[in-house]
């Protein structure tokens, strides 16, 4: 079975930039997975330190607004990785998941740490390169050029192992969220 992890869409992460495009897509993949009754689980980063935009309890580790209405399965993380310390393990394999889709923020980090961690538990992983987003740029790496996601999409792609695609392919196919 199929299952899709929409990775820390949450306000303190999303107020940093314009994501219109990435939260579009985004939600289109979720309807879609949610009209063919697949499980959509959202995961939730907290951070222990009051200053941090993701502080466990505040605004803004809420899901965003745009998303929130499809959280109704939420697993709450601590580090990158989605599988570290949480039930995501038990649950995917309590539903008979084996094959997971990742979406969200932030694609260099939670997403790729998220992708490689399932990769290694065994899940095959498709990763959708453009509905995910990322609050890092060009200048925060001092590397003048570089687009992080197609940097992250290219690199899992190149491992052979992380199927990687864009938007309009996943739409193309067909029979990925089937």
């Amino acid at each position: 079975m199929k299952a899709l992890l929409v990775i820390d869409v949450q306000n303190g992460i999303v107020s940093f930039g314009n994501f219109e495009q990435e939260l579009s897509k985004m939600e289109k993949v979720i309807i879609d997975f949610k009209d063919k009754g697949l499980p959509v689980i959202f995961i939730r980063h907290f951070d222990e330190m009051e200053e941090s935009p993701l502080y466990r309890d505040s605004v803004g580790s809420e899901i965003h607004p745009s998303l929130a209405p499809y959280a109704e399965d939420v697993i709450v993380k601590s580090t990158p990785s989605s599988f570290f310390k949480t039930e995501l393990s038990k649950k995917l394999e309590e539903l008979g998941v084996d094959h997971l889709f990742i979406i969200g923020f932030n694609t260099e980090f939670c997403c790729m740490f998220t992708a490689i961690a399932a990769y290694d538990r065994g899940f095959k992983v498709t990763f959708i390169e453009d509905a995910t987003g990322t609050v890092g740029t060009e200048d925060s790496y001092e590397m003048k050029g570089l687009d992080i996601k197609d940097f992250v999409g290219t690199v899992l792609h190149w491992s052979e192992v992380i199927e990687v695609l864009d938007y309009d392919e996943y739409v193309g196919d067909g029979s990925h969220a089937s």
